[in-house]
């Protein structure tokens, strides 16, 4: 089992939610969290910036380092991989966790939102994770993490949403692909997913509202999945779509009541899982 002191850890997107609850759990293991993120000043709908969530971060037990990240943008991209090289020496493990959601159809999703998600979702996970492949090459244990769906190509998943669900398929391919890709080098590659909603500023604010986050779980959940899965071997553990609760029930963990939101509450299952 892989330790995480003095590992360097890049998260993209984790000034709250899921990503800053993933770079929580690794800095109470010491790792170091550079969040990669675009909140420089506090949205009061979503609370937060990436300097609250460096010292959130710190004080958990880790170093942080925040840069200001829009991963639409290349130059960005390669800013924040610099920035860390220069402060950390290196790059041991990516979470690529920023993305855009619109569940919309067809007819009701406009140009810029399908150029929004492709951008963030595609384009963006793939120029981040080929600015650390250098970087990862000599990491220690090194890891890609990107939360994205299994691949269920049922047409119920295309239908009501299709350009959002191409765009989060196209980040489990790329897992796929990476997978192979880097085996020779050692890096591992896989993709992480939650088997119900999860309470964040996107389930409050854009999907379900209040009611939709007390059927939720906390995003400790993915957390806790995350770190299971970054601490094995990356030459033996890659090329996988996981899912939370098969994470955590590997580990033997099968009592996940502590996660929900409201104790006991009716779980609403999330998209792309039967």
């Amino acid at each position: 089992m892989m330790s995480f002191a003095n590992k360097t850890v890049l998260i993209t997107g984790a000034t709250r939610g899921i990503g800053k609850a993933i770079g929580l759990r690794l800095a109470r293991e010491g790792a170091t969290i550079v969040i990669a993120a675009k909140s420089v000043e506090e949205n009061p709908k979503l609370g937060g910036t990436i300097f609250s969530a460096a010292a959130e971060m710190e004080a958990a037990g880790g170093k942080a380092l925040a840069v200001a990240c829009d991963i639409r943008f290349e130059e960005q991209i390669q800013q924040v991989v610099a920035k860390t090289i220069e402060k950390f020496g290196g790059i041991d493990i990516l979470i690529n966790n920023a993305s855009a959601i619109s569940l919309t159809d067809t007819e009701k999703t406009e140009a810029k939102r399908f150029d929004l998600m492709h951008a963030i979702n595609v384009r963006g996970t793939f120029l981040m994770t080929k600015a650390c492949i250098p970087y990862l090459r000599k990491g220690r244990n090194p890891h890609i993490l990107t939360l994205s769906p299994p691949i269920n190509l049922s047409s119920k998943w295309l239908k009501g949403h299709v350009a959002y669900t191409m765009s989060k398929y196209n980040m489990s391919m790329m897992t796929l692909g990476w997978a192979a890709e880097f085996k020779e080098a050692g890096i591992a590659a896989n993709s992480l997913w939650p088997r119900t909603t999860i309470d964040t500023a996107a389930v409050r604010n854009l999907l379900g509202g209040q009611a939709l986050a007390n059927m939720s779980r906390t995003p400790e959940i993915l957390a806790d999945a995350a770190y299971y899965i970054l601490r094995q071997s990356a030459a033996a553990c890659t090329g996988n779509l996981f899912i939370d609760e098969a994470v955590l029930a590997n580990e033997g963990i099968t009592d996940l009541s502590g996660y929900s939101v409201v104790p006991g509450a009716q779980l609403y299952t999330d998209l792309f899982v039967e």
